[in-house]
């Protein structure tokens, strides 16, 4: 039971931390991004791939984070014309051509097959359940992590103009605020945060293949941070905790009758009590 409350929290947290990437880009910004599972499969596997070459598990999180950055930049520089409507459809298919790329260079990436047999960072310290709750720990900690530099860039100069930009982008450029600069700075912000999801996930599952990067991660994002708020880094992580609790919670309901008697419309019989 310990073991999967601990598997419950570390969902929480890689959902909490790939929300507050979707507040500094969409809630700050208001660059709607419905890629984020694109860029958090290459997070993964950029950590994955290097965890298998032998390289330590923190340089593999930092190559993870630079690669996402690196994309966020470049595709915030091809989108820079675009607005609402058509940048979500361009980081869809963004997305959409990472995942294909996953599926197609088996030489790379494994395709369907996935990578499997990723190595655990410190799994020399502890095994078991202690080791859990020791990634527990170190998930924590990249949470705090990034939800202070979440913050501070929401307080910050900068965060009062890409909320200016968010509102109005043509009054803050007549501010003389280069808009094309601070969006792909806030793009960029997000894609570090992102970047280091993908690596607690690669590191945590030990496996990771495509079917695991797809649109519900973008679903999921947007629900946690439409839960706790627009504004709110706090609201965020509230939110994060209810969306991921509910969505685990609910596998059980199946083998619950009480559940087969709402579904099924009420009927008695379906409880086997006429």
């Amino acid at each position: 039971m310990i073991g999967y409350l601990t598997a419950i929290l570390i969902f929480v947290i890689i959902s909490a931390l790939i929300g507050l990437a979707l507040k500094l880009q969409w809630g700050q910004a208001g660059m709607v991004n419905f890629g984020i599972f694109g860029f958090f499969a290459v997070a993964a596997y950029v950590s994955g791939l290097s965890a298998l070459a032998g390289v330590p598990a923190l340089i593999g999180a930092a190559l993870a984070i630079l690669a996402t950055v690196a994309l966020s930049i470049l595709v915030a520089l091809v989108s820079a014309r675009l607005r609402e409507d058509y940048l979500a459809i361009a980081t869809l298919a963004f997305a959409e051509a990472v995942r294909l790329f996953l599926l197609n260079e088996t030489w790379l990436t494994g395709g369907a097959n996935g990578l499997p047999g990723i190595p655990w960072p410190l799994s020399e310290l502890a095994s078991g359940l202690q080791y859990e709750l020791l990634f527990l720990g170190l998930s924590l900690a990249v949470l705090a992590a990034c939800f202070a530099f979440a913050q501070m860039l929401t307080i910050s100069p900068f965060g009062r103009v890409l909320r200016a930009l968010r509102e109005d982008d043509l009054v803050t450029a007549t501010l003389c605020k280069t808009t094309l600069g601070f969006r792909v700075r806030a793009f960029a912000a997000g894609g570090a945060i992102i970047g280091a999801a993908g690596s607690l996930h690669s590191f945590y599952f030990s496996y990771i293949d495509p079917p695991q990067f797809g649109t519900f991660v973008t679903a999921n994002a947007f629900m946690a941070m439409i839960a706790g708020g627009r504004g709110s880094n706090t609201g965020l992580l509230l939110g994060a905790a209810s969306v991921m609790v509910q969505l685990e919670g609910t596998r059980f309901l199946k083998d619950r009758p009480f559940a087969h008697f709402v579904i099924r419309g009420g009927k008695d019989s379906d409880l086997g009590l006429v």
